[in-house]
């Protein structure tokens, strides 16, 4: 194979990999904003949870189901179920989708959030500590 073809070949690899990136974008569906209490800090039945992930699905559990919701906080769309709220946690629990410093100040306190949805993920930081 000529070195020409062999360029022209890795071009078409690359661009079909870039392609198929490109269709698997992760696409913005919304935002919302909530507060995240002290109500918010302890699961339905009383105990105290230990980590952000589970402190952002439980403000969502309060708003959706339990109607124990703060001032602040806003609907979503996305997380009216028990099911959805799993899913939100699992996607919280991956690496990228708050920084160190989100957790502790979700953990630590009683921010405001905003959690951005996307398709393939869920981004979350505090508009104010």
């Amino acid at each position: 194979m000529s070195k020409a073809r062999a360029f022209t070949v890795a071009g078409l690899v690359l661009a079909s990999l870039l392609g198929t990136n490109a269709a698997h974008a992760d696409e913005m569906l919304g935002s919302y904003v909530a507060r995240i209490s002290d109500r918010d800090h302890h699961a339905s039945d009383g105990y105290e949870l230990d980590n952000a992930a589970d402190m952002v699905r439980q403000d969502r559990a309060n708003w959706h189901k339990f109607h124990r919701r703060d001032s602040d906080d806003e609907n979503d769309v996305w997380f009216r179920t028990n099911g959805q709220r799993a899913g939100l946690q699992r996607r919280l629990e991956r690496g990228g989708s708050m920084s160190a410093s989100t957790r502790r100040a979700i953990v630590n306190g009683e921010p405001l959030i905003q959690v951005d949805v996307y398709s393939h993920s869920v981004r979350v930081s505090i508009l104010e500590d």
